[in-house]
């Protein structure tokens, strides 16, 4: 089971996001799918509702880079996951909170490795990458220019 909170809206508090939305990712299901349907949701009402230049490239790397922390919270870390979509002036931040405290490395280039990529093709589509660690877990944020 799945539940949305959206809190968009301009904010008079200064390093506030301009548009912020979350996602909880509780049990089972087509979490990948579900988180990359969001992101391109929160973009679309970015850009028509809110006037915000949002190029169809910038929704695809968010979708990438959601499927990629999704996909590896899902995976290594136990109990919920949370996305969390927030613009911040010029960029959108994918922020990945999951309950593993372990901070993910990315693993030498190696062109026969299947699978095990992900991190590595965030920190190439991303502007930036943040591992936090938090009381029960940690929280990774990827930002992502509107202008890529």
């Amino acid at each position: 089971m799945e539940s949305i909170s959206v809190d968009e809206g301009e904010t008079a508090v200064p390093d506030a996001p301009r548009l912020r939305a979350s996602y909880a990712l509780e049990a089972e299901g087509a979490w990948i799918a579900q988180a990359r349907h969001f992101a391109a949701e929160f973009l679309g009402r970015a850009r028509t509702r809110d006037g915000l230049p949002v190029p169809e490239r910038v929704v695809e790397i968010t979708q990438l880079v959601v499927s990629e922390l999704v996909t590896n919270a899902r995976k290594y870390a136990p109990g919920p996951v949370e996305l969390d979509l927030r613009v911040f002036g010029d960029a959108v931040e994918v922020v990945v909170h999951d309950g593993n405290p372990e901070a993910p490395l990315p693993r030498n280039a190696d062109p026969d490795r299947v699978g095990q990529h992900g991190l590595e093709i965030v920190m190439a589509v991303a502007e930036a990458l943040d591992v936090r660690q938090e009381a029960e877990g940690k929280s990774i944020t990827a930002r992502i220019a509107l202008s890529a």
